[in-house]
């Protein structure tokens, strides 16, 4: 009853004009940015992060707006895949599968449709999980000394290559820079300066909106202009919804599969959205056996990543509200909107600004509604998007970050940076370093070293500390784990997603 009373607290935040207004907004902005390939969620939220700060948006409209992207673009991903054959970002991979099938056989309207629908089961799904699970987890967090948030932070970036990460090395690698990164600026316990080498400007640190900003929105600019700039791709003939109600019916059992297991990825640091929809799409394909055509054009095929990957992105949402640690890459950039917003994620976030995190929660449930009534009916516009030539999207995009990010601090140092960011994170990602972990590093590094040096003073500097309690023991298990795995399960789920890619017969 006491979640429930809080959950009706955070409509009544959720449902005010103006956070209404921007939640449309977001969910609108998220399903354009998502259906253009190679965009996702993360560099939209980025993108978008800057305008929050230059409308002087307060801490709850920001979050509200930047859920709602996030929420977006996981429904958006799914046009490109359908009609194109091409992921609009790597969790809609598995819908290309039997998405584009259909599109193949004139059903490219239920396809789109039914996708949809889908995601708005999992994303349900997921919220509903959120709101169970985070309460219980929070309480459970509060029992963390300094010693035991040391673990988990190690736990995280041990975790942050996840399973289907391609090099573990080289995500320690980016892991390890952003923590050196994180050390800039003046050391908080000692007056010291730390690598500023006398430019003032460094002696606050290095603002992690400017890293995000440049790592995500700008370097992929960059990759846009390498390899899309041109023409726009020819229109699609979407045809016309034939999808039964019988049809509809038939996907209730797999909508309810693809949610839960996606929302069980998604809670996993590391896993994520893209674990959700290829397990999805996996167990139904082994549920149905040879009663269904995966491969072919099969409308489970389509319903289960769909549902997988929304529900894992509500999941993913839970280790970052109650523990700080984000779930995806995605929660990594709202994670650092929240420090950004002087508000510090974790367990105390849910008494001290318990309107924020239950305002977000109910703007969740509020988008998918939102976004279901948006995808249908407008997914002409969405579709004729696609056919846009990049050169009149991209200075738009350009626009926004660079105004964005002038109007926080008004320094033209900082857009120097960010550009800098940007640059470095373009030749980072053609060496195939990814920057995911470069923004982790920077935001949990002054956390990590926080705690350390607590732990160690509580301990009169006996460095066993750090592994004394038995959930400490726990999480530096886990830790180890999650730096072996990736070898084993890694490649060995890789092989088994390019497989399935293989045996669809629309694969090149």
């Amino acid at each position: 009853m006491e979640t429930l009373g809080f959950l009706m607290e955070g409509f009544a935040v959720a449902l005010t004009p103006y956070n209404l207004m921007f939640a449309l907004f977001g969910a609108f902005a998220g399903t354009l940015i998502g259906c253009l390939p190679g965009l996702g969620p993360a560099n939209g939220v980025a993108i978008l992060i800057p305008l929050a700060f230059a409308l002087g948006l307060p801490p709850e409209t920001a979050m509200i707006l930047l859920t709602s992207v996030y929420a977006g673009a996981m429904y958006g991903g799914r046009i490109s895949s359908i009609l194109l054959n091409i992921p609009g970002d790597e969790p809609a991979m598995m819908t290309c599968l039997d998405g584009y099938p259909m599109a193949q056989k004139g059903r490219a309207a239920d396809a789109l449709a039914i996708s949809a629908i889908a995601s708005f089961s999992g994303g349900l799904i997921g919220t509903i999980g959120l709101i169970m699970l985070a309460p219980v987890l929070a309480k459970f967090a509060l029992s963390f000394g300094p010693a035991e948030y040391f673990a988990l932070f190690l736990l995280a970036f041990a975790t942050l290559g996840g399973i289907t990460g391609k090099n573990p090395m080289k995500t320690v690698i980016a892991a390890t820079l952003g923590i050196m990164i994180s050390t800039v600026g003046i050391d908080i316990s000692t007056g010291t300066q730390r690598y500023t080498f006398g430019v003032l400007e460094l002696y606050e640190g290095i603002d992690f909106i400017l890293a995000i900003v440049g790592l995500f929105a700008i370097s992929e600019l960059l990759f846009f202009v390498e390899s899309r700039i041109g023409g726009g791709r020819k229109k699609m003939n979407v045809g016309k919804l034939t999808l039964t109600f019988k049809e509809l019916v038939s996907t209730i059992p797999t909508q309810l599969r693809g949610g839960i297991l996606g929302f069980i990825s998604g809670v996993l640091p590391g896993a994520g959205a893209s674990l959700g929809s290829f397990i999805s799409y996996t167990l139904e394909k082994q549920v149905l056996g040879k009663k269904g055509n995966f491969g072919e054009g099969d409308i489970r095929g389509v319903v289960a990543p769909e549902a997988g990957n929304n529900g894992a992105s509500s999941g993913a949402l839970v280790p970052m509200l109650t523990l700080g640690v984000p779930g995806s890459g995605t929660t990594a950039v709202l994670l650092a909107m929240l420090i950004s917003l002087n508000i510090t994620p974790g367990p105390l976030m849910f008494t001290q600004n318990a309107d924020i995190v239950w305002g977000v929660i109910a703007a969740l449930l509020i988008g998918n509604v939102l976004l279901l009534v948006l995808n249908i009916p407008l997914i002409g516009f969405f579709v004729r998007l696609l056919s846009v030539p990049p050169m009149y999207l991209l200075p738009i995009v350009t626009m926004v970050a660079f105004v964005g990010i002038y109007s926080i601090s008004n320094s033209t140092f900082d857009l120097y940076f960010m550009v800098a960011f940007g640059a470095a994170g373009y030749f980072l990602r053609k060496l195939e370093i990814p920057v995911v972990p470069i923004i982790l590093g920077l935001l949990l590094g002054p956390e990590m070293e926080k705690n350390l040096g607590h732990a160690l003073v509580l301990s009169d500097g006996d460095w066993s500390v750090l592994w004394a309690s038995t959930l400490a023991k726990s999480f530096w298990l886990v830790a180890g784990l999650s730096l072996v795995l990736p070898y084993v399960v890694g490649p060995l789920l890789r092989r088994r997603m390019n497989a399935a890619m293989k045996e669809s017969p629309t694969s090149d």
